[in-house]
């Protein structure tokens, strides 16, 4: 099946869960299978679905290295280290230059499983931008 097929609704169930906001996809073309998910009000942290053989990941860039303040980068590392367990269903990461929230979940995830997913990374994503500006420029 593909991950198009997959999430069939996602939009409607993913709006439903976060009480009635809109919620648009968007297919990003490309060899590698990617959705991006926007949410009405939260537009500037789109969260990208896409998947592998085994697993669907869900990922939102936070920000850039270059956005990091001169001199608190480590202490920037060694706070995410410590709020990870406290992050439900998601994980900090980089991709590239770029620091990241992500979920991971079975390949076969049924689309309300992947919706509730975006809708705690994306609330996640938010609480980690407020947690962590202050070491942001």
């Amino acid at each position: 099946m593909t991950l198009k097929a997959q999430l069939k609704g996602l939009d409607t169930i993913t709006a439903q869960q976060m009480g009635g906001v809109m919620v648009q996809l968007q297919p990003i073309p490309g060899e590698v299978p990617v959705i991006q998910v926007s949410i009405e009000g939260r537009e500037e942290l789109p969260i990208f679905v896409t998947c592998s053989d085994t697993q669907i990941l869900c990922m939102c860039y936070l920000w850039a290295e270059a956005e990091v303040q001169p001199g608190r980068r480590m202490e920037m590392l060694e706070t995410m280290l410590d709020l990870n367990p406290s992050v439900p269903l998601s994980s900090f990461g980089r991709v590239g230059d770029r620091y990241v929230l992500f979920g991971a979940l079975a390949r076969n995830a049924r689309v309300e499983d992947v919706a509730q997913d975006i809708v705690a990374l994306s609330d996640n994503a938010l609480d980690a931008l407020d947690a962590l500006s202050e070491f942001l420029k």
